[in-house]
């Protein structure tokens, strides 16, 4: 019999695993911040308004592409801003069978009051990280990033 204490390191998560922790942490901790607001408002159309915000009007196409959602999904995203006055859909300048998407009024409002909730959740996930550190892990992220995009 074998007396030797044999001690098991302890797991360490895999860099996939790891993401998707991260990442379902930031949406939970941003749908907290945005329901302390009183806004019925998902992370997913949250993206929509700060992909609109920063990017401007775009397709649906486009939007969807840039949040990650296939198209049935971001129409009905599209359909709840729409109902709730965040966003419309606008005929297209050069191309009058598509349609742009932007921002109302309200909405872009609603982007401004949404900034802080966004900083405070983002300074809260960095907070045990220096400022180079944030710099590195950004690199790294985007590195990390461009070499799964390249590759397929």
């Amino acid at each position: 019999m074998n007396t030797e204490s044999t001690t098991i390191a302890p797991l360490r998560e895999s860099l996939g695993v790891l993401l998707g922790l991260v990442r379902a942490e930031l949406v939970r901790a941003m749908e907290a911040e945005i329901a302390t607001k009183g806004l019925d408002l998902k992370f997913t159309q949250f993206l929509i308004l700060k992909r609109l915000a920063l990017l401007g009007p775009m397709s649906a196409t486009e939007l969807a592409r840039a949040v990650e959602l296939d198209g049935g999904a971001m129409t009905r995203q599209l359909d709840q801003l729409e109902r709730k006055g965040y966003l419309r859909r606008c005929p297209h300048e050069q191309d009058r069978r598509a349609l742009r998407i932007e921002l109302t009024t309200e909405g872009n409002a609603l982007w401004q009051h949404l900034t802080s909730c966004n900083d405070r959740v983002l300074a809260a996930a960095q907070a045990s990280l220096s400022v180079d550190e944030r710099a590195q892990l950004h690199d790294y992220l985007e590195r990390v990033l461009s070499a799964l995009r390249t590759k397929n």
